[in-house]
């Protein structure tokens, strides 16, 4: 079975699972952010381990189900972890779910991810709506045959994808209002991406500043690669989860950035519940 057919096959099954429901936004949460899913109403939850072809998760804080249902009154799909790279899968694994999502329908997605801050503005716990993108994971999802049987909108699904505006504009604005709104502002960012596991060095830290990047982790660039290559909006939200190397003076670990995303759930809820109905609207 070739790669579409069996993207084609994981969506068939879930789509049966859904009943009416016809969610148009996904939300991938990110290590330690696991819990917004609980928020969801009348949720149906499906274990990646279910659904055909779809790659597993093996890391703590990515639990590994699919949860669809309604976040505020607007019907949603729910990833309940990522895989990486670094786990040992390829590109086309890595990204094997975001062409799922394209299958089910979804048209805006909310990337959410934990990074390491590099600039000296932010601080442990911070929401940063990203604006761009540094890929340094030295591989591009899109290697190999294009199939614009992906294109999930007309225009999209082409060999070379414009990534001139990865991180929607109009996505990000809704961010920033509804998070004004609430008294807590959102910082902006640029994320470098690196493949991992090994945490970086200081001084990669400074030739990444050099470089213009604001913030560093070891996913969501392949999925923004391959969103826009579906013809998907991208709203990207980073946890701050710890301070890159050398800005904190502490050795770097899996278990503080797990313990810095769960304190942050419940603001990210509360900010995701407020987004929610304003992209349904423009959806």
């Amino acid at each position: 079975m070739n790669y579409f057919d069996q993207v084609t096959e994981a969506a068939e099954f879930l789509k049966a699972g859904m009943g009416s429901l016809q969610p148009r936004i996904a939300i991938v949460l990110g290590s330690g952010l696991g819990a917004v899913a609980d928020a969801i109403t009348d949720p149906i939850i499906t274990s990646y381990d279910a659904i055909p072809h779809f790659p597993k998760s093996t890391v703590e804080g990515h639990a590994g189900r699919m949860v669809t249902g309604r976040l505020a009154g607007v019907p949603v799909v729910i990833m309940q972890g990522r895989v990486h790279y670094y786990e040992g899968y390829s590109p086309r694994e890595v990204t094997f779910p975001m062409r799922v999502l394209g299958a089910l329908g979804i048209r805006s997605v909310v990337l959410t991810c934990a990074a390491g801050g590099i600039a000296e503005r932010y601080h442990v716990g911070q929401l940063v709506a990203l604006v761009d993108h540094i890929n340094l994971m030295g591989w591009n999802p899109l290697v190999g045959v294009n199939e614009p049987r992906f294109a999930a909108h007309p225009g999209a699904g082409q060999r070379f994808v414009d990534m001139t505006e990865a991180y929607s504009k109009r996505l990000r604005f809704l961010a920033q209002k509804v998070a004004e709104e609430a008294g807590s502002p959102l910082e902006e960012g640029v994320y470098l991406a690196v493949t991992g596991p090994s945490f970086e060095t200081p001084a990669e830290i400074t030739a990444f500043r050099t470089l213009g990047a604001t913030l560093v982790g070891m996913s969501t660039v392949p999925e923004t690669i391959v969103a826009r290559h579906i013809g998907m909006e991208v709203l990207g939200i980073a946890c701050v989860t710890n301070l890159a190397a050398g800005l904190g003076g502490e050795p770097l670990s899996h278990e503080e950035v797990f313990a810095a995303g769960s304190k942050v759930e419940h603001r990210l809820t509360r900010l995701l519940e407020g987004i929610l109905p304003k992209m349904a609207a423009l959806a």
